[in-house]
C-alpha cells in the first residue's frame, strides 16, 4: 500500500504542479510522459498520482481516497468544506474579475441587477458584501457572451491575462480576489500520515520559496 495518494488537477495547474514536484525531487516522469493514462507511481518515493477534475478533487480528498489535493481556490470557494487547507503554492495565478461591457458597470447601477457567472456562491457572497440586490444566472459556457448578449447586467469570472475579455470588447470593473493553487489534506490523512503529509508540504513550500528568492 502507498504512503500517500495525491490528487492533482488535470490541465494547467497539473503542468505547473508536475515542474513544482519535479523540483523538489519527486519522480514525475510517468506524469510528464503520461498519455491517456489517468494514475501514476512516483518511481522515487512512495507515492501514487491520479489526474482528476477540479471539483471532482475536493471529492476525492473529502472521501479519503486522495490524502492531498492540489486544486484552485477558486474551486474551494465554491463549494465543499471538510478538509484541510493547508498551504497556498503560489502556482496557478489569476483572479476573480466583474466585467462587462464598457460604460456598463454593474457595481453602480441602482437596484435590482444580474449577473452571470460559472460561480454563484463567490458571485453571491461579493454582491451581498457590498449590500447589492443581485440575481445571479449561472452559466457554464462562455460567459463573456452573456452581457453582450443582453442576459445580465455583467459577469463575474476568472481572468488570467484579460486577453478572451478584451477580444469580445468587455472590461475589468473590479477585482474580486486574488487566486492561486492550495494544497488541501484530508481530515483523517492528517492525523494518521502526519508525518508524511507534513514532509510533503515542506517539500513543495522549499521549491515556492526558492521561486520566490529569484
Amino acid at each position: 500500500m502507498v504512503s500517500l495518494s495525491i490528487a492533482l488537477t488535470k490541465g494547467r495547474l497539473e503542468q505547473q504542479t508536475t515542474a513544482m514536484l519535479a523540483k523538489a525531487g519527486y519522480g514525475v516522469e510517468k506524469l510528464q510522459n503520461k498519455g491517456r493514462a489517468l494514475v501514476f507511481p512516483d518511481t522515487r518515493k512512495d507515492i501514487r498520482y491520479f489526474l482528476v477534475k477540479a471539483n471532482d478533487c475536493i471529492t476525492y480528498v473529502e472521501h479519503g481516497v486522495a490524502d492531498i489535493g492540489i486544486v484552485g481556490k477558486d474551486t474551494l470557494m465554491e463549494g465543499g468544506s471538510d478538509y484541510y487547507e493547508m498551504l497556498d503554492l503560489g502556482i496557478g495565478r489569476c483572479r476573480f474579475i466583474c466585467a462587462s461591457l464598457p460604460d456598463h458597470n454593474p457595481l453602480t447601477k441602482s437596484g435590482h441587477i444580474k449577473i452571470g457567472s460559472k460561480y454563484p456562491e463567490v458571485t453571491r457572497q461579493y454582491f451581498l458584501n457590498k449590500g447589492k440586490d443581485v440575481e445571479i444566472i449561472k452559466i457554464d459556457g462562455s460567459v463573456e457572451l452573456a452581457p453582450i448578449l443582453g442576459l445580465c447586467d455583467g459577469i463575474v469570472d476568472i481572468m488570467e491575462t484579460g486577453t478572451t475579455l478584451r477580444e469580445n470588447g468587455l472590461v475589468v470593473y473590479d477585482t474580486v480576489c486574488p487566486i492561486s493553487a492550495r494544497a488541501i489534506v484530508n481530515k483523517a490523512a492528517f492525523k494518521l500520515k502526519r508525518p508524511e503529509v507534513m514532509a510533503f508540504l515542506k517539500d513543495l513550500e522549499t521549491v515556492k520559496e526558492a521561486e520566490n528568492v529569484k
